[in-house]
């Protein structure tokens, strides 16, 4: 099915949401490392909910010129339209790839981040093609906490949107119950889909800006 557009009354709310899914790139965060302006980076973002993907990647941005495309701040626009949840997970997907494209060609940043789940192959492959079919390079970035009651407590502590789980045990609001949360959350820990290289992984439980930093110096010394 192609991917058709959300059916907004409004088309200011619809700017403002998609606004609101990309990160400005917050100047005032500094970094070690003064990072080439031609250096072109497609970086996927992958790790469990509560292992600081989001904050990762802003972290990012800001030192690499690039903007962030938020997959569940698009899935939430998706679920605010009455569409289904895994109606809204589907085009929130083709919708992140779309904009990647759109905004590599009009030249808006020197770098994309995708930040989303990364449970499935096909994420991987898409985002490596979009790469390469551009020039930029592929990275994968992910975030880890062993703990999963830290993580269970880092959900319940922040606030989520209805496209996002409230703990370990507590799926989205608008998604269908699973029959055993714990389990799936653990499976996704424990089996994370990766690529077989450019890969980057982060204990998210040191110094955000830290890791980045030694990050951005991985990326560095291999190009």
């Amino acid at each position: 099915m192609s991917y058709q557009p959300p059916p907004y009354n409004d088309a200011e709310q619809m700017r403002d949401r998609l606004s609101e899914s990309l990160d400005t790139r917050d100047q005032s965060t500094s970094t070690d490392h003064d990072f080439p302006s031609h250096r072109k980076l497609f970086i996927q973002m992958s790790g469990a909910p509560g292992s600081g993907k989001s904050s990762m990647a802003k972290l990012l941005a800001s030192a690499i010129d690039g903007i962030v495309i938020d997959h569940d701040i698009l899935r939430f626009s998706f679920l605010d339209a009455d569409f289904s949840f895994h109606q809204a997970a589907k085009h929130a997907y083709d919708l992140q790839w779309r904009l990647a494209e759109d905004f590599i060609k009009q030249g808006l940043a020197h770098s994309i981040i995708i930040d989303s789940t990364c449970n499935y192959l096909e994420v991987l492959n898409r985002g490596s093609f979009r790469a390469a079919q551009h020039n930029f390079t592929y990275w994968y970035i992910e975030c880890t906490v062993d703990d999963i009651d830290l993580l269970d407590q880092r959900l319940r502590s922040r606030i989520s949107m209805k496209s996002q789980r409230t703990g370990v045990d507590c799926s989205p609001a608008s998604a269908p119950s699973a029959e055993d949360s714990r389990a799936i959350f653990r499976k996704w820990m424990d089996h994370p889909c990766r690529p077989n290289n450019n890969i980057i992984i982060l204990d998210t439980t040191t110094n955000l800006k830290t890791l980045r930093d030694e990050a951005l110096k991985q990326i560095l010394k291999s190009q």
